[in-house]
């Protein structure tokens, strides 16, 4: 039972730091996961991958997490504890922030938020990478499939797919 109220505050704290959206909380997720879960790096961004696969919300890859620790009952405390609070603080600001209309104080908020959002992303994008990159092969492939993304109008999922595909190749011959 311990184990269930630990996940329902640990998730329900990073849902209400999630500012600029769940990848801003990542290198603290990985962090408590792998301390407190001992979930390794390896596994949370495989998790993380199919999380950005899936159809829907990529966050929903915290309902993974809490099966993995717990069962079902875990994955239902730690979905509705990331997503509940989170949910209802935006409803609440949203209502409020319409309210205040175009005033200096909510220019003001904007301005303080944006860069804390851009920080908290980089970091969870930085948490994510030092796991993922476990070589100069796979340090190669996300260049090339970051490039791929970035200059092209192909669909990421199949760009990511096929770089999947090819890195397991390599990994299958030996190559790291």
């Amino acid at each position: 039972m311990t184990i269930l109220i630990h996940l329902a505050l640990t998730f329900g704290m990073l849902s209400l730091l999630a500012v600029g959206g769940g990848t801003a909380v990542l290198h603290e997720m990985q962090e408590v996961l792998q301390v407190r879960y001992h979930i390794s790096p390896e596994m949370f961004v495989h998790v993380y991958s199919v999380g950005q696969l899936a159809p829907g919300p990529n966050m929903t890859m915290v309902l993974i997490f809490g099966y993995q620790i717990m069962g079902a009952m875990g994955a239902l405390i730690t979905g509705v504890a990331f997503f509940l609070p989170s949910s209802i603080l935006c409803f609440t600001i949203g209502r409020l922030w319409n309210r205040i209309g175009d005033t200096p104080w909510r220019r003001a908020v904007q301005n303080a938020l944006e860069p804390i959002s851009i920080g908290l992303m980089c970091s969870g994008v930085y948490a994510v990478a030092r796991a993922a990159l476990t070589g100069p092969m796979s340090g190669a492939l996300a260049v090339v499939t970051f490039g791929i993304i970035l200059r092209t109008r192909i669909n990421p999922v199949y760009v990511i797919l096929i770089a999947g595909g090819v890195g397991a190749g390599f990994k299958a011959l030996g190559y790291h």
